[in-house]
């Protein structure tokens, strides 16, 4: 086949559609007290508060910016309702002076599950809980963070391929 046939076949292809570029904005958090949970998040983790929304005379939304941009929304539970299971969520917020961090929550009476501990794919990782049980981990990966973790490199090779 001829060259210019083969291009000519080649520009006939239907072009893939391009899928919108999408952004996350935040995360969720349903809580049973907003006030409660914005001295967490807000007072002991150092999140700015972008908007409060109060109802009776309480906080019941709020949204909350952390200084690299990022946002999380807590949000109250309706009344008569309890919290809906999370045992598959954790949330992360990476600090460098994880160390000092853990030693100010616990100067605040918070209870540290783990203390600052270096993890087999690099990070260091401390864990927690919020006031309403959501687990957290407050971790340091620096450069580590986005070059990929590094888990794998104990597997076999044909595990490898297959976590992949």
């Amino acid at each position: 086949m001829a060259e210019s046939e083969r291009k000519s076949r080649s520009s006939m292809k239907p072009k893939a559609k391009q899928k919108p570029k999408i952004a996350f904005n935040h995360a969720m958090i349903y809580v049973r007290d907003v006030a409660r949970a914005l001295h967490f998040y807000q007072d002991l983790l150092g999140l700015k508060s972008v908007e409060v929304f109060q109802y009776d005379s309480r906080p019941v939304y709020a949204r909350l910016q952390s200084p690299a941009g990022t946002t999380i929304a807590l949000h109250q539970v309706e009344r008569g309702q309890d919290l809906p299971p999370f045992d598959s969520i954790r949330l992360y917020f990476e600090v460098k002076e994880l160390d000092a961090l853990c030693k100010s929550f616990q100067d605040e009476g918070v209870e540290i599950s783990q203390l600052p501990k270096p993890m087999p794919w690099g990070w260091t990782h401390a864990y927690l809980n919020d006031p309403d049980g959501h687990e957290v981990s407050l971790y340091w990966a620096g450069t580590k963070r986005l070059s990929g973790s590094g888990m794998l490199k104990g597997l076999p090779k044909k595990q490898r391929a297959a976590a992949k």
